[in-house]
């Protein structure tokens, strides 16, 4: 197996991509390199299996072993051959290497266009992915040009074969930077990773479905992915409202090897899966949608355990959530903090209810600062149907885990948190420890405290954590009181004196300049 390619020279290369923007929008831009990546992939992957079924039909040792150069052509230019092990046909007027020879050709914006038409008409599968935008942007003809090159680098050379692997990395990672440029709106299709790595390390998905009803650019489904220790042992469903957003996903799970099923629609009012029963469910759904359709919605939706209200979608999505686990499932997911106290009539009833049924199974507090697309702090809800011991889990009904991480994460920007590797890491294990393990998990005061059903009802089925796990136990230094502040007055007056004299110091030679 070969391992996961050094890819540091990412930043430059995104850099170099954006330098060529021209006068197409910022948040525009994406849809014009992404698909580039996405178009060099899909042209890699057949040259390579073209390669091997060249050398298949030339073995005598070969299942596929054929004596005459007609047959052998025959066997080469069977899709089948290509299908089988998942890659697409590309046809000749689509492959990277007739890209790049056409490169400065003034019509190579046409090119592009009629690649990515010729593309879906070979593939079916690929319908609505590929974008025929090139020719009526505003793009410089020369920046296009140029950003066939950059995607032409010998890093991403069929000859090297870490470049599939290269590929699927640098699309990710130009999602996150194209995301991290556009602030709110970058947040609508990109979750930062720190948040999806804490769900997927709290839910586990190890085998199974895994359902995300507000998928975006697919984020989800590839952590989860790399997290089952085992390939292909989960099976994806997403649903995404936005066309652009849902074709940057599917472009994106493609390059990591996953067959996901993504379907275009509002999930709330199109429920494109009504019937499926998933393990994990796993999103971010959009926060404080008002006027979101609750009208259209039936009173017979087999979806609703409680009222809804069309000011306010986040108690409908929990709803949905929940709707769509299977009798041992888990859901996991990102919700504005005021989720966990709204006393709105179409709001706490259903909060209510999940309490008072023993289906909230942990809360956590975020850090402020940790999305792109708000400033305002937001939470973990995790909600569970083996609550009751069902699937080798713990019996925990009548208990709650509260964790209070607002104290966590650094700043990555000046704008920006992320949550540290081994913050994650202690975070899940104090998760894990509550749902799997017979010993009790510690209250450390501060953080975290397991917590009775009666104890929530009686704080009037309020779920915010740090209602429940107190304030920081302060170390104490053995110092007495009046001596420490002694220490402290007589330091303060020592920092007086020193800003007196370089205050004098400043004036001094200010005058001296006058």
């Amino acid at each position: 197996m070969v391992a996961k390619a050094d890819i540091n020279f990412q930043k430059d290369l995104f850099e170099a991509a954006t330098n060529m923007r021209g006068s197409v929008a910022p948040a525009d831009y994406k849809h014009y390199v992404l698909p580039l990546i996405f178009l060099r992939y899909l042209s890699n992957r057949y040259e390579m299996r073209k390669e091997e079924i060249d050398s298949l039909v030339k073995d005598p040792k070969s299942d596929w072993y054929a004596s005459d150069e007609e047959t052998q052509q025959v066997i080469k230019e069977d899709p089948d051959m290509y299908m089988s092990e998942n890659v697409y046909v590309v046809p000749e007027e689509s492959r990277w290497n007739y890209i790049l020879r056409n490169a400065k050709q003034p019509n190579i914006k046409e090119i592009l266009d009629s690649a990515m038409k010729r593309l879906e008409e070979e593939n079916p599968d690929l319908e609505g992915m590929m974008p025929r935008i090139f020719q009526g942007s505003n793009l410089p003809t020369e920046n296009v040009s140029g950003l066939i090159e950059i995607f032409s680098r010998d890093i991403f050379s069929t000859r090297d074969e870490r470049s599939v692997d290269v590929l699927g990395r640098v699309y990710e990672y130009f999602i996150s930077e194209f995301a991290s440029t556009e602030g709110q709106r970058g947040g609508e299709f990109y979750t930062p990773y720190s948040v999806v790595s804490l769900l997927v390390r709290m839910l586990e998905p190890i085998k199974g479905t895994v359902f995300d009803p507000a998928c975006g650019s697919g984020g989800m489904f590839i952590q989860s992915e790399e997290y089952s220790p085992r390939r292909h042992e989960l099976s994806f469903y997403g649903q995404e409202n936005v066309t652009t957003t849902a074709r940057l996903g599917k472009m994106n799970v493609l390059l990591h090897g996953l067959n996901a099923d993504m379907r275009l629609g509002n999930s709330l009012l199109d429920d494109k899966f009504p019937d499926l029963k998933a393990d994990y469910v796993i999103a971010n759904p959009p926060f404080n949608q008002d006027g979101w359709g609750a009208d259209r919605i039936s009173s017979e939706d087999p979806r609703l355990v409680g009222p809804i209200t069309d000011s306010n979608a986040n108690y409908m999505w929990m709803q949905h959530f929940f709707h769509h686990l299977n009798d041992t499932g888990s859901a996991g997911y990102v919700m504005a903090n005021g989720a966990m106290t709204t006393n709105q009539r179409g709001e706490k009833p259903v909060r209510e209810w999940f309490v008072n049924n023993g289906y909230i199974d942990c809360i956590v507090a975020l850090p402020e600062k940790l999305f792109l697309s708000t400033g305002i702090p937001c939470c973990l809800f995790f909600l569970s149907k083996n609550r009751d011991g069902k699937g080798n889990y713990r019996e925990r009904q009548k208990e709650i885990l509260f964790i209070d991480a607002r104290h966590k994460g650094s700043l990555v920007s000046r704008k920006q948190r992320a949550l540290a590797e081994e913050e994650i890491e202690e975070i899940s294990k104090i998760y894990h420890d509550f749902k799997f393990e017979e010993v009790k998990v510690e209250d450390i005061p501060g953080f975290c405290k397991v917590v009775t059903q009666d104890e929530v009802k009686n704080n009037d089925y309020k779920l915010s954590p740090g209602i429940y796990v107190g304030a920081e136990e302060l170390e104490d230094d053995g110092e007495p009181f009046e001596e420490k502040m002694e220490k402290l007055r007589t330091k303060l007056i020592d920092q007086f004196s020193e800003s007196n004299r370089l205050q004098e110091k400043i004036k001094k030679n200010l005058e001296e300049l006058t």
